[in-house]
């Protein structure tokens, strides 16, 4: 796992929790709901790599 991804996932929380607020306040909570969802997704998707690694090393690990 690099630097990158981390600093990846950073910005997207920081940039979700400031549209979150600003949506909030305006009245949109579903919509600040649905942004959030969205940036969970992301994220996910950049993780799914990564974890399937650490599964298949496990596998290996214990040969299974």
């Amino acid at each position: 796992m690099s630097i990158n991804l981390i600093f990846k996932i950073a910005a997207v929380g920081i940039i979700v929790s400031v549209i979150c607020q600003v949506l909030k306040h305006s009245g949109r909570e579903e919509h600040a709901f649905l942004t959030s969802l969205a940036g969970l997704i992301l994220v996910l998707y950049w993780l799914v790599p990564y974890i399937y690694d650490l599964f298949e090393s496990i596998k290996s690990l214990f040969s299974l």
